[in-house]
C-alpha cells in the first residue's frame, strides 16, 4: 500500500489504455480544507453513508483520499476534460466499505476480499437512491465498482480508464505523500483538516482483523503478510501460496 513519491512520478506520465467517451458533467460545487469538490445529494449522502459506516480513522482516511483525488485532477488538464468527478467522488468515499467491523455488517462477506464487499455495497448504494439512480447507467456502475475494486492494486488500476486511475491515485496518496502535482500545502491543508495520526494503527488493526475472520480473502495478495500477527495462520498460508495451488497437479 506504501509507494514511493518517485514511482507516483512516473506512473502519472502514463495514461490508461482506455479513457471515458461521454462528455464530462457538470456538477455544484463546495470547498472543503480548500478543495473545489462536487456538491450534488448523491456525494452528501454517500458522505453521510460512509461516516456512518466507518471507523474514525477510516473516514478520514476516505474524505482525504476524495480530496487528493480532486487536486490530482486539478493539476491536470487532460483529466480536468475527462473525469467524471461525481463518480470520483462517490467511489473515494464509499471505497472501504469492507472495513466495517460492525457485527453482523451488511457489507462483509466470509470469503470476499475487502475491496469486492467494497464494491459491491457501493453499487447496491447508487442503484438503491431513487433520487440519482437513474443518472448511474451501466457503465457508471461499472466505473464504480472497478474504481473501488482495483483501488489496491496500483499496477492494474493505473492503466484502468481515467477515473479509475485517479480513484486509486487519491487513495494512494494518504499513504505515500503529495504527487501527481498536488503540492506540499496542499496536502498539508487536507491533514490539518482531517489528520492521519491514527492511520497507521488503524489500518494494521483492520488488515489484522481481517487475516483473523477471513484469511481465505488475505491468502493470495498483499494482506497476506499481516498474518504473521495472527496465531496459526502462516501455517495455513503456506498451503495457499499461489505457486504451490497452481503447480501442485502438473508433472
Amino acid at each position: 500500500m506504501h509507494y514511493s513519491n518517485l514511482a507516483g512520478a512516473f506512473f502519472a506520465l502514463l495514461l490508461p489504455v482506455t479513457t471515458q467517451a461521454a462528455a464530462v458533467p457538470s456538477y455544484a460545487t463546495r470547498s472543503i480544507a480548500g478543495v473545489s469538490v462536487v456538491d450534488t445529494p448523491i456525494v452528501r449522502a454517500a458522505q453521510a453513508f460512509a461516516q456512518a459506516h466507518s471507523a474514525d480513522f477510516a473516514y478520514k482516511h476516505i474524505m482525504r483520499s476524495w480530496l487528493f483525488g480532486a487536486l490530482i485532477v486539478r493539476h491536470n488538464t487532460t483529466l480536468q476534460g475527462a473525469v467524471d468527478l461525481e463518480l470520483q467522488a462517490v467511489a473515494a468515499l464509499l471505497h472501504d466499505l469492507g472495513w466495517d467491523r460492525s457485527p453482523a455488517s451488511p457489507f462483509v462477506t466470509p470469503d470476499r476480499r475487502f475491496e469486492v464487499d467494497g464494491a459491491f455495497a457501493a453499487r447496491d448504494f447508487v442503484l438503491g437512491n431513487k433520487a440519482s439512480s437513474k443518472a448511474w447507467d451501466e457503465r457508471r456502475v461499472q466505473l464504480l465498482w472497478d474504481s473501488i475494486a482495483l483501488h489496491t492494486e496500483p499496477a492494474i488500476s493505473y492503466y484502468k480508464e481515467l477515473v479509475v486511475a485517479t480513484v486509486s491515485k487519491g487513495i494512494q496518496m494518504d499513504f505515500a505523500g503529495p504527487a501527481f502535482g498536488v503540492t506540499q500545502a496542499e496536502y498539508a491543508a487536507v491533514l490539518r483538516q482531517f489528520p492521519n495520526a491514527d492511520l497507521k494503527k488503524g489500518v494494521n488493526e483492520t488488515i489484522i482483523w481481517l487475516c483473523q475472520t477471513k484469511p481465505a480473502s488475505t491468502y493470495n495478495n498483499w494482506q497476506q503478510e499481516w498474518g504473521q500477527y495472527v496465531g496459526g495462520y502462516e501455517a495455513e498460508a503456506e498451503s495457499h501460496k499461489l505457486v504451490n495451488v497452481l503447480l501442485q497437479d502438473l508433472h
